[in-house]
């Protein structure tokens, strides 16, 4: 489980990379040479995500409750603002409903 975290939480910093520095460029006019190391974050964003063993679609469903919680992270970190209570409870509840799904019993329906 701690490997496949990990795992998450470099895909979605690949991804929130790869989608800030465009929007450095586009809102706050920084040089538009930063296309380039965006598009390498965004392609090694879907690179990560292919190394994941399971069916795709429960890796993209369960990849979305990390993804929250480390663009909580970077609220703080990066844009400089604290994240609020409601911010840690939602990313605690998205993080629970990665887990549900990644770590529920396979063969098995309700």
């Amino acid at each position: 489980m701690t490997k496949t975290f990990a795992l998450f939480a470099l895909t979605a910093v690949a991804e929130i990379v790869g989608c800030y520095l465009p929007y450095l460029w586009l809102k706050q006019g920084k040089s538009i040479l930063l296309l380039i190391p965006a598009a390498a974050s965004l392609a090694l964003f879907a690179w990560l995500l292919s190394l994941h063993p399971t069916a795709a679609g429960r890796v993209y469903a369960a990849y979305g409750g990390v993804y929250i919680g480390t663009a909580i992270i970077w609220l703080w970190l990066v844009d400089g603002i604290k994240p609020t209570t409601w911010d840690l409870v939602g990313s605690a509840v998205a993080i629970l409903g990665m887990a549900i799904i990644m770590l529920a019993p396979r063969g098995s329906s309700i």
